[in-house]
């Protein structure tokens, strides 16, 4: 994530609404807890990592099948500037 964190997630999540506001994500997130004016450029630097295991199966005909395995990467870099707390 940039911070030194690692976030893993399992299954696809759930999709982001703008109704959500600034709710904690309901299945897997991460939240910053420092400003990223330090980084360079300002920016936490992180790669986002999804991995796919595939297996399929053909219905009738030969019956072939099989697995395989997709990673994708992408980098991201995110600003964060000052943060309150409000009670």
């Amino acid at each position: 994530m940039g911070d030194e964190k690692t976030v893993t997630c399992q299954g696809a999540g759930t999709r982001y609404k703008a109704s959500y506001g600034l709710a904690k994500s309901p299945d897997c997130g991460h939240q910053y807890r420092i400003s990223s004016k330090a980084q360079a450029g300002g920016r936490f630097k992180g790669t986002a990592t999804a991995t796919w295991n595939v297996t399929w199966q053909v219905t009738g005909g030969a019956g072939e099948q099989g697995a395989f395995t997709e990673v994708r990467e992408s980098d991201f870099a995110v600003s964060v500037g000052e943060m309150r707390v409000l009670d």
